[in-house]
C-alpha cells in the first residue's frame, strides 16, 4: 500500500478466468468496524491487547454521515475465531446489546446486574463505541478474531437472550446473511488485507466511494474509500482477512460509473495484475497461507 511500491513494482499482466457473480442484496445494510475507545483508526486493525478493541457502527473514518448508516434498532454482537466455529464471547447475549439511532450506535442496553459493556465516544461522528471484552483468546495462529453484529430480532434464539451461546441456525445464533462482520488482530502478525482503489477518468484517486465485502462465511460489510495518512493513499480497506475466497462487490454509485476493474496481488516475493472485467460485478479474492499478502481491487470510473 506504500504509494512508491504501488506505482513502481513491475507487474506481469496475467490472463485468468474470473468467476463473475451477480451482485446480491444483503440482509443488513450499513457498516461496522473495530476501533479504539475514541473511534480512532488502528493501523491494520492490529491491537496490543484485547481490552483495546471497541466496536463502532455506521460511517467509518472519512466516510460521510449518510454513507453507511445501520438501520435503527437494537443489536447484539459476538466475537469468534475467523472461521466462526469457535465462540469467544463469554458473557450472556443480553449483556452484548446496543442501540442504533439515525444510523450510528447511540448506547448499550442497561442490565439489572450491570453486565452491559463499557463504552466510549467516537470523535469522528459522535457515535458510541462499545468495548468487546470479555472474550477468550482466539485459537487462530495468526491472532485473528471476527466480530459479528445482527439485529436482535434476527438472532436465532431470540427472544431468549440469557444464554452465552445459541445452537440454532447460523454461527452461534448469528445468520451470516443477516450479519455484519469485521476482522481484527491482537498481536503482531503479517499484514493480510484487501484494498479497494477508485480512480476517475484522469486516474486520480476518488474518496467517498463504496464497496461491499462479503467474507468467507457469507456475512457482509460496507467499506468506504478515504485518505489513510500512514499509507499516504486513498483506499477502502478490509483488514485481517482469513483464509478462503472473499467477494468484493462493486456497483455504480454517485461519482462512479464503473468501467474497467483490475486485481493486483502482492506477496513478499512477487506481484501480478489481472484484468477482471468491465462494469459492476463481484470480484472473488482468494487468501491463503500465513505470509504477507496484499490484494488491490482497482476500479476505474467513467
Amino acid at each position: 500500500m506504500n504509494r512508491a511500491v504501488f506505482s513502481t513494482l513491475a507487474l506481469a499482466v496475467v490472463g485468468a478466468c474470473f468467476l463473475v457473480l451477480p451482485v446480491r442484496a444483503q440482509g443488513l445494510s450499513g457498516a461496522i468496524f473495530t476501533t479504539t475507545v475514541n473511534g480512532s483508526e488502528v493501523n491494520a486493525n492490529q491491537y496490543a491487547a484485547k481490552e483495546d478493541v471497541y466496536l463502532d457502527g455506521g460511517p467509518g473514518p472519512g466516510a460521510p454521515q449518510t454513507a453507511a448508516g445501520l438501520p435503527d434498532g437494537t443489536y447484539v454482537f459476538q466475537v469468534t475465531d475467523p472461521s466462526g466455529k469457535t465462540l469467544l464471547s463469554s458473557d450472556p447475549v443480553r449483556c452484548r446489546q446496543f442501540t442504533v439511532t439515525n444510523g450510528i450506535i447511540t448506547g448499550v442496553v442497561t442490565q439489572a446486574d450491570n453486565c452491559q459493556h463499557a463504552t466510549g465516544s467516537d470523535i469522528d461522528h459522535g457515535a458510541t463505541t462499545v468495548q468487546l471484552i470479555p472474550y477468550d483468546d482466539t485459537p487462530n495462529p495468526g491472532g485473528v478474531y471476527k466480530v459479528w453484529v445482527t439485529m436482535v430480532e434476527d438472532y436465532a434464539c431470540f427472544p431468549d437472550l440469557s444464554r452465552v451461546d445459541c445452537a440454532a441456525g447460523g454461527k452461534h445464533g448469528f445468520v451470516p446473511a443477516n450479519s455484519k462482520t469485521d476482522n481484527f488482530k491482537v498481536k503482531s502478525v503479517p499484514i493480510r488485507e484487501i484494498d479497494g482503489f477508485f480512480f476517475d477518468s484522469t486516474d486520480q484517486h476518488l474518496s467517498g466511494m463504496q464497496m461491499t465485502w462479503i467474507d468467507t462465511l457469507g456475512a457482509s460489510n460496507q467499506k468506504s474509500s478515504y485518505y489513510v495518512s500512514f499509507w499516504d493513499v486513498i483506499e477502502a480497506h478490509v483488514e485481517a482477512v482469513e483464509d478462503g475466497t472473499h467477494q468484493i462487490v462493486v456497483t455504480n454509485q454517485s461519482g462512479c460509473t464503473v468501467g474497467d476493474i483490475y486485481l493486483r496481488e502482492y506477496t513478499y516475493t512477487s506481484g501480478s495484475l489481472t484484468y477482471v472485467g468491465y462494469g459492476p460485478q463481484t470480484v472473488p479474492v482468494k487468501i491463503a497461507g500465513n505470509h504477507y499478502q496484499n490484494h488491490f481491487v482497482e476500479v476505474h470510473c467513467q
